[in-house]
């Protein structure tokens, strides 16, 4: 039984020995490993506008600058939801804010306000009609960009297109270093979009709509680019 015993605890002890050892050991660094990436971008037709309306307003107090604000946003708002179509022309409030004005003594001589509105959408007409008709507010911004389906779409496209790219590039450099195969050790792929660059304002916003009451604001698109990047390692063998 002595024996018996003292064989077992030497047992455990190797075993608690070998355990904290491999825990010790370190991995062997990774041979014949390359980094790389590659891209795949497809261009597309921007399908989604954003714009945004705003007014400002001012008084010698807060509460005047307020109720002038909510009238013009609720005229707009009144105006804009008769042709508000889900996805097609989707009707929001924007900032809504009041602030001090200060003299020249530091003091508060008056106040000032600014309330907005944005229509976004993928009907260019409706959205553009709405805002020719609407009077209570100008024109501050437009914004061009794709809609979700469209980006979903293209997106796997460029995803095709960039993961391609990858393997073609790794069977490359796998040839070019005189190996014959490799194998993905690790890969992250990630995706952006690219719009043209800033468009100048089609507006002022102090400009007056009564201009060109009840017709449709003069818009157009440019294209955007969907860029999906895919990069990692490869172990060459």
């Amino acid at each position: 039984m002595k024996n018996t015993t003292k064989l077992i605890a030497a047992s455990a002890l190797i075993a608690c020995a070998g355990a904290a050892f491999s825990q010790t050991m370190t991995a062997p660094e990774p041979r014949n490993v390359v980094q790389l990436s590659a891209s795949g971008t497809v261009e597309v037709q921007q399908d989604l506008l954003v714009l945004n309306l705003a007014t400002s307003k001012e008084a010698a107090d807060a509460a005047t600058v307020q109720t002038q604000l909510k009238q013009a946003l609720d005229a707009a708002l009144a105006e804009a939801k008769r042709n508000a179509q889900p996805g097609q022309m989707d009707v929001r409030t924007g900032p809504f804010g009041l602030y001090p004005r200060y003299g020249k003594d530091g003091k508060i001589n008056g106040w000032q306000g600014r309330a907005e509105l944005v229509l976004e959408g993928r009907d260019f007409s409706r959205i553009t009609t709405t805002a020719g008709k609407i009077q209570t507010l100008t024109i501050n911004n437009v914004a061009f960009g794709l809609s979700r389906e469209a980006r979903a779409k293209v997106e796997t496209e460029a995803q095709t297109e960039a993961i391609e790219q990858f393997k073609a590039r790794a069977a490359e450099l796998t040839k070019g270093f005189g190996f014959t195969q490799y194998s993905l050790r690790e890969v992250a792929v990630n995706s952006n979009e690219m719009n043209p660059g800033p468009r100048p304002r089609m507006m002022a916003a102090e400009a007056k709509m009564g201009s060109f009451s009840d017709a449709a604001v003069p818009v157009e698109a440019g294209k955007a680019q969907v860029i999906v990047n895919v990069s990692g390692s490869v172990q060459m063998r």
